[in-house]
Parts: C-alpha cells; sequence; structure tokens
C-alpha cells in the first residue's frame, strides 16, 4: 500500500478525485492525506475549537467524496473548492454559536523546549488572533488565506466568489490594520530595533 501511495503523490488532487470516483481506493487514501490536514488547520483557525475543526473537516471531506462522481477534471482546483465548503461550513457554525472571546479558546499545546521562547510565541500569537478578531469578518478571512494559509489571490477570489481586485484591497485593508493594532507592542512581544 505505501508503495502506492508514494506512487500517487506526484498525481494531481483533481485526478486523485477521478480516480477515487472510479474506485480507486488507494486514489482515496492519497487524497484524504493530502487535503485533510490543511481542512482542519484552517477549520481551526476559524473556529479556535479542536473538536468543532475535526467535525468540519469530516464534513468537508464527506462533501468532497460525495460529488466525485460529477466532478469535472480542470475546471477547478480541488483546493479552492475544499477551501470554500470550510469556509461556509465554519461561517455555519460561528452564526449558531454565542460570540466567545479570544481568550476563552485554549492555546495549542507547546512542543518547543524552552519554556521561555514558548511563553513569548503564544503571546505573539495571542496578541495577532486578537488583532485578527478585531478585523470584519471579509477582511480576516482574506488576510488568514493569503498570509496564513499561503493561497494565491486568485484562489482566494474563488474561494470567497468575490474579485480578484476585491481580495487585493481587502488584504491590503486587513494588515493596515493589524499593523495599527499591533504597532504599540513591538517591545512587549519581545521585538527589538537593534
Amino acid at each position: 500500500m505505501d508503495m502506492a501511495l508514494d506512487t500517487l503523490s506526484e498525481i494531481p488532487d483533481d485526478a486523485l478525485l477521478v480516480l477515487f470516483a472510479n474506485g480507486d481506493a488507494d486514489a482515496a487514501r492519497s487524497l484524504a492525506l493530502r487535503l485533510t490536514p490543511r481542512a482542519f488547520a484552517q477549520a481551526m483557525r476559524m473556529l479556535g475549537n479542536r473538536a468543532e475543526a475535526e467535525d468540519v473537516a469530516q464534513d468537508a471531506m464527506m462533501r468532497l467524496w460525495k460529488i466525485a462522481p460529477e466532478w469535472r477534471q480542470g475546471e477547478a482546483k480541488v483546493t479552492t473548492w475544499l477551501y470554500r465548503v470550510v469556509a461556509n461550513l465554519c461561517t455555519d457554525r460561528l452564526r449558531r454559536r454565542p460570540s466567545v472571546g479570544i481568550e476563552a479558546i485554549p492555546e495549542p499545546a507547546d512542543d518547543r523546549a524552552s519554556v521561555a521562547d514558548g511563553m513569548q510565541d503564544r503571546a505573539r500569537l495571542d496578541a495577532l488572533y486578537r488583532a485578527l478578531d478585531s478585523l470584519p469578518d471579509r477582511q480576516r478571512q482574506a488576510v488568514t488565506l493569503r498570509h496564513i494559509e499561503g493561497l494565491a489571490n486568485p484562489e482566494i477570489a474563488a474561494i470567497m466568489d468575490i474579485s480578484t481586485e476585491a481580495v487585493e484591497s481587502l488584504t491590503a485593508r486587513g494588515k493596515r490594520a493589524l499593523a495599527a493594532a499591533l504597532a504599540g507592542r513591538r517591545e512587549d512581544l519581545g521585538y527589538s530595533d537593534g
């Protein structure tokens, strides 16, 4: 099985999805190993709750498997479709639950050896997430997809169902707002000018 998965690692996502639709279990395993961590990471960033993020990732992958027989190879990227589904599922969950402050969301476990480094990293992440949380929803989503997920503007535009220019505008405004929110925190976050 490992050898089969190794040979599938070079096959594009959309081709693997078509193989899965035609009954190839190894293609499904390879695609799941490739995409599930991405779906979970995006859901975790949006929801801040591991159990909910796992549920969303599982739901998104189940929806991917269901649409596999109708997938038209070459029309869209599988990851674009998946990110959009995850974003929509997370947005639905966020609308249904009461507002929770960032302090109520537990920080992920830190595997670093140095306690001081871990504390500083946590303080930096907390400051970043607080600043991200202060952004309007669309700006936060665009900034997260661009600068945390590393997606290109056209792919973000497809996920958010807006133009590339709108993505550029949202990310630019979001970055300016983040810079303003974090401007006075350089020293206490451990950043020095020297």
